[in-house]
């Protein structure tokens, strides 16, 4: 799988305007992306369909993590703030002392 980014083109307005069959044509098989710019100001963006599933896709992602996320705050909502705190650095203590003491056992 190719992972190299897209090339991405910055271009005014007049000139996209001009170009636009052209500039669709590369956008389409050359995946080309194109920042459109009016008065120096990026006002658009034009992108392979690929691109705005990706989107799509990276947002659904998204709200799912953040559902989950707020589902599993609802558990906590009658726990202290100050409690939640130190659970908090209590979690992170014990996480920091696990990746030393991993870290010794390599080293000895």
């Amino acid at each position: 799988m190719d992972t190299a980014r897209p090339k991405t083109e910055t271009m005014n307005v007049t000139t996209a305007r001009q170009q636009f069959s052209q500039l669709l044509n590369r956008v389409h098989q050359e995946s080309v992306r194109v920042v459109i710019e009016k008065d120096g100001v990026p006002v658009a963006f034009l992108a392979p369909m690929i691109d705005l599933r990706r989107l799509y896709r990276d947002d659904e992602k998204r709200e799912e993590v953040f559902r989950v996320i707020a589902e599993m705050s609802r558990g906590f909502e009658d726990v202290p703030e100050e409690e939640l705190e130190r659970e908090i650095e209590k979690a992170i203590a014990e996480v920091r002392a696990e990746r030393r003491a991993a870290r010794a056992a390599r080293v000895a």
